[in-house]
C-alpha cells in the first residue's frame, strides 16, 4: 500500500486521484499552480511530470493535461504528478520564455532560491514541493510562438553510471528517434538541478511555432505512457521502437547585433563548421550581418521571428555521440 500523496493543500489517498490549484506566495504576487495526484494503491515509483516552464509551448500543456485525466489511480504502480502549467505568469501572461513578473527564465534559475525574485521563489517552491523525493522526472517543452524545432529527447550526465543508464532508459521509452545530452549535470535548467539531486531527469521537446497541434499532443501522450510502463509505473506494454539516435550538443549560434533575422536554414539541415546559416539586416541602413555555425552537426531548433537583439538564440547544433561516450 502507498502512503498518502500530498502537495500544499491537496492530497490524495492511495488509489485515488486529485485534481485541483496550490497557492505559491511568490513576494508580490500569488499564483495557483494546478496539479494532478495519481496515487495508486500498489507500491512503486514516485514520477513527477512538467510542463508549461515557459509560455507559447502549448503540445507540452495539451499532452500534460491528457495525461492528467487519462490517469487511473486504479492501474497505477507508485504516484504521478502531473503539473501542466508550472508556471502560470510566463504562460497566462506573457507567453515567452521569460516571466512578465520580472524578466526571468525560470529554466536558468533552478533549483531556485526562496527568498529571491518572483521566479527564483516559484523555481524554489517546485523543486521543494514538487521534485523533492521524486524517483523520475519529465519535463515537457515545445518549439515556442517564434521557434522551428525537431522533436528531441534531451538529459544530462552527470558521471553516475547507474544514474545515467537509468535516464537513458528513460529518454529511449518516449519513442522518439532522436536524444541529445548534455555531458555535464551544470546550469539552471530543471532537468539539470533534477540530475545534480540524483534524480533521472529528461527534457522532452515536442512541437514548434506555439502551434496548437491535438496529434501532436496525442502522440506525445502515447510516449508518456511508454515512459511511465518503463519504469513500472503502468502496465501497459511498451511501445515498439528503434534505437534512438543519439547526439551531443556541439554550439549554440546567437545573434551579435540588432536587426532583422533572415535564416537560411530549415530544421534538421546538417551544417558544416564556418558556414553561412543567415544574416542579420540593419534596419535603418541596410547593412548585413552574416551568421556563421561555430560547429559542424544538425540544427535541431532555431528562431524564426524576424527581430532579433544581441544574445537572442538563433540556432542550436548537435553533432552525432561518440560510439561509446566517456561518463
Amino acid at each position: 500500500m502507498t502512503k498518502p500523496l500530498t502537495v500544499g493543500a491537496l492530497s490524495a489517498e492511495p488509489g485515488a486521484k486529485t485534481r485541483g490549484s496550490v497557492s505559491v506566495d511568490l513576494g508580490t504576487v500569488t499564483v495557483g499552480i494546478p496539479l494532478t495526484l495519481a496515487n495508486g494503491a500498489r507500491p512503486g515509483p514516485r514520477v513527477v511530470i512538467t510542463a508549461g516552464v515557459h509560455g507559447g509551448e502549448f503540445s507540452g500543456i495539451d499532452a500534460a493535461t491528457r495525461l492528467a485525466a487519462l490517469l487511473d489511480p486504479g492501474e497505477v504502480h507508485g504516484q504521478v504528478v502531473v503539473c501542466p502549467v508550472a508556471n502560470p505568469p510566463a504562460v497566462y501572461q506573457g507567453r515567452l520564455g521569460v516571466s512578465p513578473l520580472d524578466g526571468v527564465n525560470i529554466n536558468r534559475v533552478f533549483p531556485g532560491d526562496p527568498d529571491g525574485s518572483p521566479t527564483e521563489r516559484l523555481a524554489a517552491w517546485l523543486f521543494a514541493n514538487l521534485l523533492d523525493g521524486a524517483d523520475a522526472y519529465i519535463d515537457l517543452h515545445s518549439g515556442g510562438i517564434d521557434e522551428v524545432l525537431k522533436d528531441f529527447v534531451g538529459y544530462r550526465l552527470t558521471g553516475d553510471p547507474e544514474l545515467d543508464a537509468k535516464t537513458a532508459d528513460m529518454a529511449g521509452a518516449l519513442g522518439i528517434e532522436d536524444v541529445i545530452f548534455g555531458l555535464n549535470a551544470e546550469g539552471g535548467n530543471s532537468h539539470a538541478a533534477a540530475a545534480r539531486q540524483g534524480i533521472p531527469a529528461i527534457l522532452v521537446e515536442t512541437g514548434q511555432l506555439g502551434e496548437r497541434d491535438a496529434e501532436t499532443a496525442r502522440a506525445l501522450v502515447l510516449g508518456l505512457y511508454g515512459a511511465l510502463s518503463g519504469l513500472g509505473v503502468l502496465d501497459t506494454e511498451a511501445q515498439d521502437t528503434t534505437t534512438p539516435r543519439e547526439w551531443v550538443w556541439a554550439a549554440g549560434v546567437t545573434a551579435e547585433t540588432t536587426g532583422l533575422w533572415y535564416p537560411a536554414f530549415a530544421v534538421g539541415d546538417d551544417v558544416t563548421d564556418g558556414q553561412v546559416i543567415g544574416h542579420v539586416v540593419d534596419a535603418a541602413n541596410g547593412q548585413e550581418h552574416k551568421v556563421h555555425t561555430p560547429a559542424t552537426g544538425r540544427i535541431f531548433y532555431g528562431m524564426r521571428g524576424l527581430t532579433v537583439a544581441p544574445g537572442t538564440e538563433l540556432a542550436a547544433i548537435a553533432a552525432p555521440a561518440p560510439r561509446d561516450p566517456d561518463h
